[in-house]
């Protein structure tokens, strides 16, 4: 793998308007993943707007991935249903680490940049990309594909990977 870029602390925040695949609820949890990394939520039972506020960390490297999420409704005897998927590009918020580093913007909050719906995601609406007291931070509303209908909100920080000391 390339040179590595950082950490990702992914929060999974809450979810909207998810889909039924129970009786008339469903027991939803998330998977990320990105590259060979995965992580999961908790599952959050009988519930179609849940609340996660789950951090999960990934380890950023070269080439930069897409961050790929899916929602499941946890079965007891049979397999879990599947409640959508979205992708999130994370070229945008590596872009803004280097423009942080370069600007050396440190301290208070700077807009970094703006990351408009389109094509090449899920976003439910318009995300900026903010230097908040040093660490680069996105939040995002993802729109579920291939369901009726489901947000999910995930506030993403990168986090610079410690500088080695030449001694």
């Amino acid at each position: 793998m390339g040179e590595q870029l950082g950490f990702l602390k992914v929060t999974v925040v809450l979810g909207k308007r998810l889909v039924i695949r129970d009786f008339k609820t469903s027991d939803p949890y998330v998977v990320l993943k990105l590259g060979n990394q995965t992580a999961k939520t908790k599952v959050i039972n009988s519930c179609l707007n849940p609340v996660w506020n789950e951090e999960l960390s990934f380890s950023l490297r070269e080439p930069v991935g897409v961050l790929s999420l899916e929602v499941f409704d946890k079965d007891r005897f049979k397999a879990d249903d599947k409640m959508g998927h979205a992708h999130l590009n994370l070229q945008p918020i590596a872009s803004a680490a280097r423009l942080k580093q370069f600007a050396k913007v440190s301290a208070g909050e700077t807009i970094l940049r703006k990351v408009v719906p389109d094509t090449d995601n899920c976003l439910a609406r318009e995300s900026s990309i903010s230097c908040i007291n040093g660490e680069v931070v996105q939040s995002v509303w993802l729109r579920l594909c291939a369901v009726e209908s489901g947000e999910i909100e995930l506030k993403i920080k990168l986090i610079d990977p410690p500088v080695a000391s030449s001694k």
